[in-house]
């Protein structure tokens, strides 16, 4: 596959002048419309706005938001403008965008009003209350040196804030030379966008990322699914993370094909929003997936319009698999595995692929990307079938962490390997297998216990929807095994059982002390679970079962 070297405006600007009248956003509940033409002259009057406030190439411009149609407008207008999108978590709360502000330097922060139970635009007065009194576009904040201008994403005035309306309308002021001689500028080696990586433990990082490295890493991912110009994807993964930003919209994109979006996750809208606009292809984390299959009026809907997709984020127990490919339709849904730091696709599996490859390997390499395991403590390449760290090398890797060399030199060694910090095997048909965390891992009295290799022996119970397993702190022997399930609705299952069943087949050390039935599990909000939160909870809901952890 050759690669491309467009920047993200180009690739745009191409689809607008190829197939100028071709649907590319569309919104089913707002019956809302944008062809790749009218797109293109939204996003450049967009552009010249952001050049009459003052924004360069360079520059950092924070979107906090969820899926709302100038989240993509943003997107492709800071890219014209050589200025960096940086993706803010729709669920942070004050003290996280405080120091995001901080660490990604940004100098404009765009925002909706707010999401479920948090009020962006409060927040925001609270963190610079200078917005207050201070003229837009003149903003001097003590706590935030580097913040210039705040912008809302809507039709409504708030003190100290341009809206994006009126940042269209002030585009008409900007000659459409000096948009042009910015672009020129240009390289497609440029980071373009900065994703902070989930923090599951310790701070977010933000991971810069170029034009290239998503616009390359779409467009294999697009080539896996066999995505052509008729191809519609419903959206509803969260476009500030990889998942929607890259594996939808630069996978969309570089195929001239169409996408259709939610603005969060609702599975009856999602249904319905197939059907009506007879999407070809669906998103989403197995959770999502299980909860469109368990909705109620699932039967009421016509997916037959459906043929592929990404199932990504989390283990796809093979009953999800095969019901996803029946019930749905989507016969060549394929699995993507990577982390933000590669963009983030490093290994897919294939549309020819069986529904046993696609539920219990994360498939085989992209196209113009290396992978290998290595023994963590020695380096080694490990041979087939031996655990061990998953690393990769190719155009997809980041240019690094923002600010933060010591991170990138742990992160990317001297031969350009990214060191993913998962654990996997080879098997000998050369797909990858995920095994654990390197984090993630428990150490029970010395013993190595890897979480994945339990959890895939616990799903074969019938009666588990979904599980995990985590440490739960031990004075014996420092960590013992939790087990948290999620049972099927009107399943029962008692904790003896669950012994009973590992007992004599799993090693005795690896067989969960502790066992806890909940009704759903810490998540971010790109659908990874936290571990770290499980073993948290553990402490507190043996207290409630009156349980004492020894």
């Amino acid at each position: 596959m050759q690669l491309l070297d467009y920047t993200l405006g180009q690739m745009l600007e191409k689809w607008a002048y190829e197939t100028p009248d071709k649907e590319f956003i569309v919104y089913p509940d707002r019956d809302l419309r944008f062809t790749y033409a009218q797109f293109n002259e939204r996003v450049d009057q967009l552009a010249k706005g952001l050049l009459f406030i003052g924004i360069k190439p360079g520059d950092k411009v924070g979107i906090w938001a969820k899926n709302v149609p100038d989240w993509m407008t943003l997107m492709f207008a800071t890219a014209k403008v050589g200025a960096v999108l940086v993706t803010i978590n729709t669920n942070y709360k004050l003290a996280e965008l405080d120091y995001l502000l901080k660490n990604a330097d940004i100098n404009t922060l765009f925002l909706i009003d707010g999401y479920r139970d948090s009020d962006y635009v409060k927040m925001i007065f609270e963190l610079v209350p200078e917005l207050k009194t201070q003229a837009r576009g003149d903003l001097k904040s003590d706590k935030f040196p580097e913040l210039r201008n705040v912008g809302f994403i809507g039709q409504q005035k708030h003190r100290g804030m341009y809206n994006t309306a009126e940042l269209i309308l002030l585009g008409s002021h900007v000659d459409d030379l000096e948009l042009e001689s910015v672009k020129e500028t240009l390289n497609c080696h440029d980071v373009i966008n900065m994703q902070y990586t989930s923090g599951t433990t310790g701070f977010p990082k933000g991971v810069m990322l170029s034009h290239h490295n998503i616009l390359n890493n779409g467009f294999a991912t697009g080539e896996c699914m066999k995505y052509t110009e008729d191809d519609r994807l419903l959206v509803c993964v969260p476009l500030f993370h990889c998942f929607g930003c890259v594996l939808a919209v630069c996978a969309i994109i570089t195929h001239g094909a169409t996408m259709v979006f939610t603005e969060d996750f609702d599975p009856l809208m999602v249904l319905a929003s197939v059907q009506k606009e007879k999407c070809t292809a669906l998103y989403g984390v197995p959770t999502m997936f299980i909860a469109e299959l368990n909705h109620p009026m699932f039967d009421m809907f016509d997916l037959s319009s459906l043929r592929t997709g990404i199932m990504a984020g989390a283990l796809c127990p093979i009953e999800t698999m095969t019901q996803v490919m029946g019930k749905m339709n989507m016969k060549d849904i394929i699995i993507v595995y990577g982390l933000t730091e590669s963009s983030p696709g490093m290994t897919a599996t294939r549309t020819h692929n069986s529904a046993e490859v696609r539920s219990t390997t994360v498939g085989f390499e992209f196209p113009n990307v290396e992978v290998k395991i290595v023994n963590p403590e020695t380096g080694e390449d490990c041979p087939q079938g031996e655990q061990g760290e998953i690393c990769c090398r190719g155009y997809n890797v980041m240019k690094g962490y923002y600010n933060n060399p010591e991170a990138t030199a742990k992160a990317i060694d001297e031969k350009g390997w990214l060191h993913s910090g998962d654990l996997a095997v080879k098997t000998k048909d050369g797909f990858y297998q995920i095994t654990g965390r390197i984090k993630d891992m428990i150490i029970r009295g010395g013993e190595n216990i890897y979480p994945r290799e339990i959890e895939n022996y616990l799903y074969s119970l019938p009666q588990i929807e979904a599980v995990e397993v985590a440490g739960v702190p031990s004075k014996k022997y420092g960590e013992a095994v939790g087990a948290f399930i999620k049972l099927k609705m009107g399943q029962n299952l008692l904790e003896e059982e669950v012994v009973d069943f590992c007992r004599g087949n799993i090693a005795r050390f690896k067989i969960p002390k502790y066992i806890f039935f909940v009704d759903e599990f810490p998540m971010t909000a790109s659908g990874k679970i936290q571990k770290y939160k499980l073993s948290q909870m553990s402490v507190e809901l043996c207290k409630q079962k009156g349980i004492e952890i020894v």
